[in-house]
């Protein structure tokens, strides 16, 4: 068992819980994990060649995860050889500071993938490997770290551990995928375990999870290898499971919680696939499916809910599409743009797409109106990393490079 704890003084510890929850933006997909970015004063078109950059910087190694953002400081991890390394930047594009943290996914589709979380002045991160890492976010001293694997008895899965770690009050919930121990939490000062849950028992999947607050019940939900599950937040008691099938068990895409629903999305299946809504019994303990739709092939570029709409694209293919969240009925919006990322704010969607460009799209039920539009310059590998959008600058992660863009509106 490897479980490796760096005692640092009590006093740092009980400061790193009080830190004001302006300075820890850092969360996947926006505030709640939800594609969604509540920002305003944004540009309602872009210019020809698209908004400008502002600053960039290059050399940060292979890497799929996006950047963090709190106190002052941009936060990305790259790998540029084997090893990974956290960078922390300010908000200039200056670095402040780098650290090696451990070897990084160097197999295929090599790079890092778990992005950074901030919680007071710690940062956490989780390696394809399957380690789980706290280091102090003004210096990069490294508190704690515990292999998953290791500690867990289970393996990797074929691409690398790839989730973006929960931030649940003095927790840090992680998919090691294990049999007896599928679904952990740790302690976020100590890396010591809190619980754990058998879960369904099956391996981990590429889900980053949620916590959801329903009526009286606080639930986690994610996806594993074949499956959608709810568990209790707070003792990882697993109270349903339903049928998630992906051929390569991928399930990258993180669940969306609306008004007593979750919509799970995935790539196609025989069955069992696709876009799914749940709908919640009143103490969030059980679920009915409410509606399914297995073309909608959505496998890793997230969706967007916004006024009972579901947006998103298939994958690989020039095709998206608006989906009635109360039915499941699909319009096709458009096929003009490459699929890819989606994600949104101030009533516009900003589309990263697999084929490298970015477009400024207002989207509607039948309606789909491009607003500027522009290539990524810089990077390497694959665009897979999702946007970010803090203090009106937009943050693009290719590969081995970073693009910082100004789309603050006037």
């Amino acid at each position: 068992m490897k479980q490796i704890l760096f005692l640092l003084p009590v006093f740092f510890i009980i400061v790193s819980g009080c830190s004001n929850r302006e300075n820890d933006f850092s969360e996947w997909r926006g505030p709640n994990r939800q594609g969604v970015f509540y920002e305003t004063g944004l540009l309602s078109s872009w210019p020809e060649n698209g908004p400008e950059m502002l600053w960039s910087v290059e050399g940060l190694g292979a890497g799929h995860s996006n950047v963090s953002i709190g106190h002052n400081r941009i936060f990305v991890n790259g790998m540029p050889d084997t090893l990974g390394v956290l960078y922390s930047f300010d908000l200039d594009g200056n670095l402040l500071w780098e650290k090696v943290y451990g070897v990084e996914w160097h197999k295929n589709f090599t790079g890092s993938r778990s992005t950074p979380v901030i919680a007071g002045d710690l940062i956490y991160l989780e390696s394809g490997m399957g380690v789980v890492y706290c280091m102090n976010v003004f210096s990069g001293v490294m508190v704690w770290e515990v292999d998953l694997l290791d500690t867990f008895d289970t393996e990797n899965i074929r691409w690398g551990l790839t989730e973006t770690l929960l931030i649940d009050g003095d927790n840090i919930i992680c998919t090691p995928g294990g049999e007896e121990h599928n679904i952990v939490a740790l302690n976020r000062f100590t890396g010591e375990t809190a619980w754990t849950s058998p879960g369904y028992g099956e391996p981990a999947a590429y889900c980053s999870p949620v916590l959801v607050e329903h009526k009286t019940t606080r639930l986690l939900i994610t996806m594993t290898a074949s499956s959608i599950i709810g568990l209790d937040a707070d003792t990882g008691e697993m109270y349903w499971r339903v049928e998630q099938m992906q051929r390569n068990k991928i399930h990258a895409n993180s669940p969306v919680y609306s008004g007593g629903i979750i919509y799970c999305s995935s790539n196609s299946a025989p069955k069992s696939s696709g876009i799914v809504a749940l709908q919640l019994s009143e103490d969030g303990k059980s679920v009915e499916q409410k509606w399914r739709n297995e073309s909608f092939a959505n496998l890793m570029g997230g969706i967007v809910l916004i006024d009972s709409v579901i947006y998103g694209a298939s994958y690989q293919r020039n095709q998206w599409s608006a989906i009635d969240a109360s039915t499941g009925e699909q319009t096709i919006l458009s096929e003009e743009v490459r699929s890819g990322v989606v994600i949104y704010a101030d009533g516009l969607f900003y589309l990263y797409t697999e084929a490298g460009d970015v477009a400024l799209v207002k989207m509607g039920r039948n309606t789909f109106e491009i607003k500027g539009r522009f290539e990524v310059p810089l990077g390497t590998d694959q665009h897979w990393a999702h946007p970010v959008i803090k203090d009106k600058k937009l943050y693009i992660r290719h590969g081995d490079a970073l693009m910082v863009y100004d789309i603050s509106g006037g």
